[in-house]
């Protein structure tokens, strides 16, 4: 059967026992931890699964056709990516590459319409659901914990902290730009901490209404208006530009389109701070069963495809940082609030969605954990001057604010 001769090609490290559809049981790899097993319910399964694993595995585990004993399945997915290299050499493994490869700029055409209904797959979910394992503030991308005992709402307070540093706020009234602003919180943030005004722009009817009412109840709304819009039909001239999270959804060939945009957006002396989950090492297509069930439209960029087309438009790279664990760690957060609250989840919609999210959670933590996925920061200016010459600014102005929270604390 082509699943287990799949097993057998690729797992070296750790142990897989596999047991199929019809009881019999084999055992891959070199006995040593992690360790599962893998019950296959379906006969055809068995032959499906190696011409593309990474979305039959997970169409199998979601709808119950797989599933995972003897261990969990982060136990899995850990095995997986420690041996991911030799699956990658298998031969149809390197076939459903090919396809898939063949067929990225097809999935990477982005109109704004197209954009639209990609975000609403994923964003105008129920906003239950997202209170189940989010932090207070509804932040849905990576945590920056200072510390390894830091909980989920420090590390998002202390995120949205470290980004508004590296966005030099040092004036009062300057107008910023929020692309992708999620639920409010990145824009709210700013303007109580800096007096800025903000325009946040969003493709999701649920988050742009929950903004509008955070607010409103917040007093905020002469200076923080949020727009249900595409960036691209923003006409406005911004001191400053922040993105967290969106940049995943433009696809690698919109690039140059989007920093354009953002360069015409920008004042001269404007700062943009770019936030983007990206790939360490070679380009390549996002993961299959992620594009088809979690993020339709999106792809993940390495350093390599990004800096040259900000180049190319003009822009200037002043800093950039490589956020490396922060992202495992939160994943982790995520899944282990999802899991505590599954039969909710699974009321509100059901037990085959719950797997598949614990797939998307569990899966990508792994991922951030074993292979080569990472979270960046790039400052982008227009000039030489925009910023100051070293980064102490930075550091001076995040340091001052943790002092302040300190104090309103006590």
């Amino acid at each position: 059967m082509l699943f287990r001769n799949l097993l057998n090609f690729m797992v070296r490290q750790g142990t897989v026992r596999s047991t199929d559809s019809r009881g019999r049981s084999d055992v891959f790899g070199d006995g040593t931890a992690p360790r599962c097993t893998l019950h296959s319910h379906s006969r055809r399964l068995d032959n499906k699964i190696p011409y593309n694993p990474c979305l039959y595995f997970c169409e199998a585990y979601m709808t119950g056709n797989i599933t995972v004993e003897d261990g969990c399945l982060g136990d899995f997915f850990e095995i997986a990516l420690k041996n991911y290299e030799h699956m990658e050499r298998h031969w149809l493994a390197r076939l459903g590459s090919t396809l898939s490869r063949q067929t990225r700029r097809l999935k990477q055409y982005n109109p704004v319409g197209r954009a639209q209904r990609n975000v609403a797959h994923h964003y105008d979910l129920s906003g239950q659901l997202y209170d189940l394992f989010l932090d207070r503030d509804r932040q849905y991308s990576c945590g920056y914990f200072t510390t390894p005992h830091d909980d989920l709402d420090k590390a998002q307070d202390d995120k949205k902290r470290h980004i508004a540093a590296k966005l030099l706020l040092n004036e009062t009234g300057l107008k910023v730009l929020d692309i992708g602003s999620g639920w409010g919180g990145m824009g709210l943030y700013l303007a109580e901490a800096t007096g800025c005004e903000v325009t946040g722009v969003t493709l999701s009817v649920e988050q742009h209404n929950l903004s509008q009412e955070r607010a409103q109840h917040a007093g905020l709304d002469q200076r923080v208006r949020f727009h249900l819009r595409d960036y691209r039909e923003d006409r406005g001239r911004y001191d400053r530009i922040v993105s967290v999270g969106m940049f995943e959804h433009v696809g690698k060939k919109n690039y140059d389109e989007f920093f354009a945009k953002v360069r015409d957006l920008m004042t001269g002396d404007g700062v943009c701070l770019l936030h983007s989950i990206g790939c360490l090492n070679k380009p390549g297509p996002i993961n299959s069963f992620m594009r088809k069930y979690i993020f339709p439209g999106a792809d993940l960029p390495t350093l390599s495809e990004v800096l040259p087309s900000i180049e190319r438009v003009g822009l200037m790279v002043t800093d950039i940082e490589i956020l490396r664990l922060h992202y495992a760690e939160t994943l982790k957060i995520w899944h282990d609030r999802f899991q505590a609250n599954r039969a909710k989840v699974s009321e509100l919609y059901d037990e085959r969605f719950c797997r598949m999210w614990e797939l998307y959670l569990k899966g990508c933590e792994m991922v951030f954990r074993h292979d080569d996925l990472m979270v960046f920061q790039i400052q982008l200016a227009k000039n030489l001057y925009a910023v100051p010459l070293t980064r102490d600014y930075m550091y001076e102005w995040e340091h001052s604010q943790g002092r302040k929270r300190a104090q309103a604390a006590e």
